[in-house]
């Protein structure tokens, strides 16, 4: 974490050449994940910041709001000099590093979170690790191409597509008819 009156490092990518563009993840401070994102679309870097719809009831009211599907992350697609740019944003606080190196989030993650929040379904977020279970990808329906680990959970045949470096969980129920195991 960066204090205030202090520079923040470099950012040390893992085996990664200086102008190779990586997906990472962007850890912000609370709530404030809109305000990251607006900031780095300003800047021109490319950024994901997955929302979903949900229903916020008031005493007098009920609206339905967009609130991003895990809590202060933001994705970036940068190289190393777009990475310390992206730090200096107001709001960023950290990259998730591994051995004092940003983790890079595989391309694939980021498409089935893409894909998963583009179908308008139903699915639940967990952090909690799961048993490794049968590999498996969506041939039907507007998941089809989805890849994730398949377990079963209260008899129902559910999907988990692991953000493995953020350890969340997305959890989706899907008809075993609709998956091939990989």
């Amino acid at each position: 974490m960066v204090r205030e009156n202090e520079t923040p490092a470099v950012v040390k990518h893992s085996a990664a050449a200086p102008d190779t563009f990586s997906w990472y993840a962007l850890y912000t401070r609370p709530r404030a994940e809109k305000l990251v994102f607006s900031r780095l679309e300003e800047q021109e870097i490319e950024s994901f910041l997955p929302l979903y719809k949900t229903i916020r009831k008031w005493s007098d009211r009920k609206k339905v709001i967009e609130v991003p599907l895990f809590s202060s992350y933001i994705f970036v697609k940068v190289n190393r000099r777009q990475s310390y740019e992206a730090l200096k944003v107001h709001g960023a606080v950290r990259y998730i590093m591994f051995e004092h190196k940003a983790v890079p989030i595989p391309e694939y993650q980021i498409n089935n979170i893409k894909i998963l929040v583009g179908a308008d379904i139903d699915f639940e977020i967990s952090s909690e690790k799961l048993n490794t279970g049968d590999s498996v990808e969506v041939i039907h329906g507007v998941l089809a191409g989805l890849r994730g680990e398949l377990v079963r959970i209260k008899k129902k045949d559910k999907v988990v597509v692991r953000v493995d470096r953020i350890d969340q969980n997305l959890i989706i129920d899907i008809p075993a008819a609709h998956l091939k195991k990989l």
